[in-house]
């Protein structure tokens, strides 16, 4: 029995076994590389925005286990092993998944396209949600704001990416809006004189360009209205909206107080129509004199 081609069958299974087995053994270990090159960038992205141990933790370790997975796949596609099946499960169960964490996978979306777009950043001042405060952690999931009365807010970041965001510092300064009510009779070209110098002299960190706006705003029953809308650096905002609160005060207390208007309104008199006195000499009940 001539073994000739059954013993070169043999070699060239074993020759295309063994490259197959040396060119799984070359992807494990490029991708095994790949990956541990991806979750020590991502980790250091991570940590660079100071986001919680916990957090970054369960992010690489999920982001691994799925790199993995991916390269089993490739590995065993290598050996010829069908995987179209495999993939299929993987497939439902990602999309099971995702229904179920709809809104958590939405919240970290908007994460990464407010890291990206970087609509604000920490440290600004910005109207989010319908949340005020100043941005302290911009998460995977939840954005932290704290409010002006120094409490700690979590929004999730999908409300706060869908919404509208009002951020104070983008620009290099802010207008304070402020009013001050005058009488009737008061001198309004004196007083918003005197309002303007005051504002730019008494009251620290007011920018002198632009320099502080005194108009007539309005009328009610009082008097008139002016608005003072002095600028400032947005660092200093409440500063000057309270000094400035302060020297409207002192100025308007040189100026008549205004005074509510008071309606007075006359009433006619009554008057009753006599009566004839009780009981007549005839007996008669009393009636009503004509």
């Amino acid at each position: 029995m001539d073994l000739a081609p059954i013993v070169t069958g043999l070699k060239v299974a074993f020759l295309g076994f063994g490259l197959k087995a040396l060119s799984a053994i070359a992807i494990w270990v490029v991708g095994r590389w790949l990956i541990n090159v991806v979750s020590s960038l991502l980790r250091r992205a991570l940590n660079a925005r100071h986001i919680d141990h916990t957090i970054t933790t369960y992010v690489i370790n999920t982001l691994v286990v799925a790199l993995n997975i991916f390269l089993a796949m490739a590995i065993l596609s290598r050996f010829g092993v069908e995987t179209t099946s495999f993939a299929a499960l993987l497939a439902g169960a990602g999309l099971a998944i995702g229904t179920a964490w709809a809104g958590m996978l939405a919240n970290f979306a908007a994460g990464a396209f407010m890291v990206i777009l970087r609509p604000f950043k920490v440290g600004d001042f910005v109207n989010a949600a319908g949340v005020t405060g100043t941005v302290r952690e911009i998460g995977i999931f939840v954005t932290a704001i704290d409010t002006p009365d120094n409490v700690r807010t979590y929004v999730g970041n999908n409300k706060v990416f869908s919404g509208d965001i009002l951020n104070f510092h983008t620009n290099p300064y802010r207008r304070v809006d402020l009013k001050a009510q005058l009488a009737g009779g008061a001198d309004h070209a004196r007083a918003i004189a005197a309002l303007k110098e005051a504002v730019k002299t008494r009251v620290p960190s007011v920018l002198g360009d632009p320099g502080p706006d005194v108009e007539i705003l309005e009328f009610n029953e009082f008097g008139p209205v002016l608005c003072v809308r002095p600028y400032c650096n947005n660092d200093y905002y409440w500063q000057v909206y309270f000094d400035t609160n302060r020297v409207i005060a002192e100025v308007l207390a040189d100026f008549p107080a205004p005074a509510r208007p008071v309606a007075i309104r006359s009433i006619a008199p009554v008057t009753l129509a006599p009566t004839a006195p009780a009981g007549g000499a005839d007996g008669d009940p009393p009636r009503q004199m004509q």
